[in-house]
């Protein structure tokens, strides 16, 4: 008799390596990430695997939180059409009576959409508010705690917002995938010229591009920063293979209350030497 054999590339389930057990292909068919008729495009693939691999990320941090009390709250902000939110409650939480997801999200189209599906759906334990991440803040729906962040994609200076929601929530874990990191890059282009009397390293982003890649680096650098000065233990990695998304920096901070002695000074030294100093009510705050 012969042995079996595994199926052929070509022939197996292509979402064989990208479903978590149990998920649900319904609520893929609802997001759009998945046809009527269960077929999967390039683009869908891509995004599929962006937020799979962010929820195996946050998949410890869950856990971590439940481990310590028995509620948890997690913000999405920029939520678009809570992809993310709706896939961590499908995978993660909707047998957790205790966890509860808040999408925070500027356009109230995406806002109703979101919030019609969840009804669909029957995750009661979900939430959807149509405010800037700014105003979440202050915004009477939220409460004054929040245990888990998340900012995916949130573009430019929405993810400086994320995490000054989450500083001002007390949140214990931070997850940021940052997104179109321009307002540093403007800063460095506006004041070319007169960094280049005051720094060497002016040379860094004397041309176009590199001012734009290096603005964008930078950005990421000060947010570190910026986040250990209030006390969080943070790493930086890639959320995917670059073939997959080229906002591909993926941040966590976990809350340890242990404040990195030097990470002010060395923010604000960095702010004085790129003569960025305009930035420091961003980054200092």
């Amino acid at each position: 008799m012969k042995p079996a054999t595994r199926p052929a590339a070509s022939m197996r389930d292509p979402l064989a390596d990208l479903l978590r057990p149990g998920q649900s292909v319904e609520l893929l068919k609802e997001l759009h990430i998945l046809t009527r008729d269960g077929k999967l495009n390039q683009d869908s693939r891509r995004k599929l695997k962006q937020v799979t691999h962010l929820c195996q990320f946050i998949e410890p941090l869950i856990d971590d939180v439940l481990n310590r009390q028995d509620t948890l709250t997690l913000a999405d902000h920029g939520a678009g059409k809570s992809y993310l939110g709706f896939i961590l409650y499908d995978l993660f939480l909707k047998t957790r009576p205790g966890a509860h997801i808040m999408g925070i999200e500027t356009r109230d189209e995406l806002v109703a959409k979101s919030r019609a599906l969840a009804t669909r759906l029957g995750f009661v334990r979900m939430d959807f508010l149509d405010v800037s991440v700014a105003d979440s803040i202050h915004a009477p729906q939220v409460p004054a705690r929040i245990d888990i962040v998340t900012a995916l994609h949130a573009c430019n200076t929405a993810t400086d917002d994320a995490i000054r929601f989450a500083l001002a929530k007390q949140a214990r874990h931070i997850v940021l995938v940052p997104c179109c990191q321009a307002e540093v890059a403007a800063v460095l282009r506006k004041h070319k010229n007169a960094s280049f009397g005051k720094t060497a390293l002016s040379e860094i982003w004397r041309h176009p591009l590199h001012t734009r890649e290096f603005g964008s680096q930078i950005t990421n650098v000060l947010r570190c920063l910026q986040l250990e000065a209030h006390g969080y233990q943070v790493s930086v990695t890639e959320l995917v293979g670059w073939e997959h998304s080229m906002k591909n920096e993926l941040i966590i901070a976990t809350h340890t209350g242990q404040r990195r002695g030097d990470a002010q000074q060395r923010l604000e030294s960095i702010l004085d030497e790129l003569n960025l100093t305009e930035l420091a009510p961003r980054f200092l705050g």
